[in-house]
Protein backbone atom coordinates (compact mmCIF):
# COMPACT_ATOMS: atom_id res chain seq x y z
CA UNK A 1 0.00 0.00 0.00
CA UNK A 2 1.45 3.73 -0.97
CA UNK A 3 0.57 6.82 1.06
CA UNK A 4 -0.76 9.19 -1.36
CA UNK A 5 -3.39 9.13 -3.61
CA UNK A 6 -2.58 7.71 -6.87
CA UNK A 7 -5.33 9.56 -9.94
CA UNK A 8 -5.13 8.75 -13.64
CA UNK A 9 -6.60 10.51 -16.22
CA UNK A 10 -8.06 8.63 -19.09
CA UNK A 11 -9.94 9.07 -22.50
CA UNK A 12 -9.45 8.66 -26.27
CA UNK A 13 -7.21 11.31 -27.49
CA UNK A 14 -8.23 14.93 -27.66
CA UNK A 15 -10.22 14.98 -25.03
CA UNK A 16 -8.53 17.62 -22.64
CA UNK A 17 -6.71 15.18 -20.45
CA UNK A 18 -3.40 17.19 -19.83
CA UNK A 19 -5.92 20.69 -19.63
CA UNK A 20 -7.77 19.26 -16.83
CA UNK A 21 -4.78 17.21 -15.22
CA UNK A 22 -3.04 21.06 -14.44
CA UNK A 23 -6.07 22.75 -13.77
CA UNK A 24 -6.90 19.49 -10.92
CA UNK A 25 -2.93 20.20 -10.31
CA UNK A 26 -3.31 23.79 -9.11
CA UNK A 27 -6.93 23.46 -7.69
CA UNK A 28 -5.09 20.28 -4.99
CA UNK A 29 -1.66 22.34 -4.50
CA UNK A 30 -3.88 25.64 -3.98
CA UNK A 31 -5.49 23.13 -0.92
CA UNK A 32 -2.00 22.06 0.71
CA UNK A 33 -1.47 19.18 -1.06
CA UNK A 34 2.22 17.79 -2.94
CA UNK A 35 1.05 17.27 -6.68
CA UNK A 36 3.33 15.83 -9.27
CA UNK A 37 1.93 15.47 -12.60
CA UNK A 38 3.22 12.87 -15.01
CA UNK A 39 1.90 11.38 -18.30
CA UNK A 40 2.34 8.14 -20.34
CA UNK A 41 4.24 7.49 -22.77
CA UNK A 42 7.40 9.54 -21.62
CA UNK A 43 7.11 10.64 -18.48
CA UNK A 44 10.57 9.82 -17.66
CA UNK A 45 13.89 10.79 -19.88
CA UNK A 46 14.05 7.32 -20.78
CA UNK A 47 10.34 6.83 -21.20
CA UNK A 48 10.34 10.29 -24.42
CA UNK A 49 12.74 8.05 -26.66
CA UNK A 50 10.40 5.44 -26.04
CA UNK A 51 7.43 7.80 -27.22
CA UNK A 52 9.19 8.68 -30.05
CA UNK A 53 9.55 5.23 -31.14
CA UNK A 54 6.00 4.42 -30.62
CA UNK A 55 4.25 7.41 -31.97
CA UNK A 56 6.28 8.10 -34.89
CA UNK A 57 4.42 7.53 -37.72
CA UNK A 58 7.62 6.66 -39.86
CA UNK A 59 7.42 3.35 -37.81
CA UNK A 60 3.89 1.72 -39.60
CA UNK A 61 6.33 -1.95 -39.48
CA UNK A 62 5.91 -1.72 -35.22
CA UNK A 63 4.44 -4.78 -34.49
CA UNK A 64 1.16 -4.74 -31.92
CA UNK A 65 3.10 -7.44 -29.70
CA UNK A 66 6.51 -4.67 -30.11
CA UNK A 67 3.91 -1.75 -29.30
CA UNK A 68 2.28 -3.71 -25.97
CA UNK A 69 5.83 -3.92 -24.93
CA UNK A 70 7.39 -0.67 -25.46
CA UNK A 71 4.39 0.65 -23.84
CA UNK A 72 4.72 -1.29 -21.01
CA UNK A 73 8.59 -0.78 -20.69
CA UNK A 74 7.81 2.90 -20.61
CA UNK A 75 5.38 2.48 -18.01
CA UNK A 76 7.79 0.03 -16.06
CA UNK A 77 10.48 2.94 -15.90
CA UNK A 78 7.65 5.20 -15.01
CA UNK A 79 6.65 3.82 -12.05
CA UNK A 80 9.93 3.09 -10.55
CA UNK A 81 11.26 6.14 -10.98
CA UNK A 82 8.94 8.70 -10.82
CA UNK A 83 4.78 7.17 -9.89
CA UNK A 84 5.73 5.05 -7.19
CA UNK A 85 8.81 7.39 -5.40
CA UNK A 86 5.86 10.17 -5.01
CA UNK A 87 3.46 7.85 -3.37
CA UNK A 88 5.37 6.45 -1.05
CA UNK A 89 6.17 10.25 0.19
CA UNK A 90 2.57 10.65 0.54
CA UNK A 91 2.12 12.84 -2.10
CA UNK A 92 -0.51 13.03 -5.11
CA UNK A 93 0.30 11.84 -8.53
CA UNK A 94 -1.62 13.10 -11.24
CA UNK A 95 -0.89 10.44 -14.31
CA UNK A 96 -2.11 10.94 -17.86
CA UNK A 97 -2.59 7.45 -19.31
CA UNK A 98 -1.78 4.07 -17.21
CA UNK A 99 -2.84 0.68 -17.45
CA UNK A 100 -6.16 1.28 -18.63
CA UNK A 101 -5.08 2.61 -22.09
CA UNK A 102 -3.29 -0.42 -22.93
CA UNK A 103 -6.15 -2.44 -22.32
CA UNK A 104 -8.65 -0.07 -24.28
CA UNK A 105 -5.55 0.66 -27.28
CA UNK A 106 -4.00 -2.43 -27.47
CA UNK A 107 -6.94 -5.48 -26.17
CA UNK A 108 -10.24 -3.55 -27.27
CA UNK A 109 -8.82 -1.35 -30.16
CA UNK A 110 -6.45 -3.90 -32.06
CA UNK A 111 -8.59 -7.02 -30.63
CA UNK A 112 -5.25 -8.78 -29.08
CA UNK A 113 -5.60 -10.95 -25.89
CA UNK A 114 -7.12 -8.49 -23.21
CA UNK A 115 -5.68 -10.53 -20.19
CA UNK A 116 -2.24 -11.27 -20.97
CA UNK A 117 -1.92 -7.32 -21.85
CA UNK A 118 -3.25 -7.19 -18.16
CA UNK A 119 -0.73 -9.53 -16.51
CA UNK A 120 2.19 -8.11 -18.91
CA UNK A 121 1.14 -4.44 -16.86
CA UNK A 122 0.53 -5.86 -13.90
CA UNK A 123 4.30 -7.43 -13.84
CA UNK A 124 5.55 -3.96 -15.07
CA UNK A 125 3.74 -1.49 -12.58
CA UNK A 126 4.54 -4.33 -9.81
CA UNK A 127 0.98 -4.51 -9.40
CA UNK A 128 0.64 -0.63 -8.92
CA UNK A 129 -3.54 0.63 -9.34
CA UNK A 130 -4.82 3.81 -9.32
CA UNK A 131 -6.75 4.65 -6.34
CA UNK A 132 -9.50 6.68 -9.11
CA UNK A 133 -9.66 6.85 -12.68
CA UNK A 134 -11.59 9.45 -14.93
CA UNK A 135 -12.46 8.63 -17.91
CA UNK A 136 -13.28 11.63 -19.92
CA UNK A 137 -15.95 10.65 -22.79
CA UNK A 138 -16.33 12.05 -26.19
CA UNK A 139 -17.12 10.87 -30.03
CA UNK A 140 -13.91 9.88 -31.52
CA UNK A 141 -15.37 11.54 -34.63
CA UNK A 142 -15.27 15.00 -32.43
CA UNK A 143 -12.41 14.55 -29.94
CA UNK A 144 -9.59 13.53 -32.96
CA UNK A 145 -10.12 16.77 -34.92
CA UNK A 146 -8.41 18.11 -31.90
CA UNK A 147 -5.19 15.86 -32.49
CA UNK A 148 -2.09 15.99 -34.33
CA UNK A 149 -2.05 12.61 -36.28
CA UNK A 150 0.94 10.55 -34.72
CA UNK A 151 1.01 6.70 -35.50
CA UNK A 152 -1.44 5.65 -33.17
CA UNK A 153 -4.01 8.58 -33.67
CA UNK A 154 -4.06 7.82 -37.83
CA UNK A 155 -5.93 4.68 -37.06
CA UNK A 156 -9.48 4.64 -37.85
CA UNK A 157 -12.40 6.15 -36.39
CA UNK A 158 -13.67 2.46 -36.28
CA UNK A 159 -10.96 1.62 -33.86
CA UNK A 160 -11.08 4.91 -31.94
CA UNK A 161 -15.09 3.49 -31.90
CA UNK A 162 -14.00 0.03 -30.32
CA UNK A 163 -11.17 2.09 -27.62
CA UNK A 164 -14.01 4.03 -26.34
CA UNK A 165 -16.38 1.06 -26.01
CA UNK A 166 -13.55 -0.55 -24.33
CA UNK A 167 -13.21 2.03 -21.69
CA UNK A 168 -16.95 2.29 -20.91
CA UNK A 169 -16.90 -1.59 -20.84
CA UNK A 170 -14.24 -1.35 -18.24
CA UNK A 171 -15.94 1.38 -16.06
CA UNK A 172 -18.77 -0.41 -15.60
CA UNK A 173 -17.06 -3.40 -14.42
CA UNK A 174 -14.97 -1.04 -11.52
CA UNK A 175 -17.87 1.38 -11.19
CA UNK A 176 -15.50 2.27 -7.66
CA UNK A 177 -12.36 3.40 -9.17
CA UNK A 178 -13.13 4.61 -13.07
CA UNK A 179 -15.77 7.18 -12.93
CA UNK A 180 -17.19 8.44 -16.55
CA UNK A 181 -17.59 11.97 -17.36
CA UNK A 182 -18.32 14.19 -20.13
CA UNK A 183 -15.56 15.73 -22.23
CA UNK A 184 -17.99 18.45 -23.49
CA UNK A 185 -18.21 22.06 -22.64
CA UNK A 186 -16.19 24.33 -21.26
CA UNK A 187 -12.71 23.74 -19.34
CA UNK A 188 -14.68 25.32 -16.17
CA UNK A 189 -17.02 23.04 -16.35
CA UNK A 190 -15.32 19.75 -16.94
CA UNK A 191 -13.32 20.49 -14.12
CA UNK A 192 -16.54 20.68 -11.98
CA UNK A 193 -17.19 17.35 -12.94
CA UNK A 194 -13.59 16.09 -11.95
CA UNK A 195 -14.11 17.73 -8.91
CA UNK A 196 -17.65 16.48 -8.08
CA UNK A 197 -15.99 12.67 -9.38
CA UNK A 198 -13.04 12.72 -6.89
CA UNK A 199 -15.46 13.68 -3.96
CA UNK A 200 -14.55 12.33 -0.50
CA UNK A 201 -10.98 10.68 -2.30
CA UNK A 202 -9.43 13.49 -0.06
Amino acid sequence: MHKGLFITLEGIDGTGKTTQALLLKDYLEGKGHDVCHTFEPGGTQLGSQIRTLLLNPEHSELHAMTEILLYAADRAQHVYETVRPHLEAGGTVICERYTDSSLAYQGYGLGLDIEGIRQINHWATGGLLPDVTIYFDAEPAESLQKTKGDRIEQRTLEYYARVRQGFLTMAQAEPGRIKVISAKGTRAEVASRVLEALEGRF
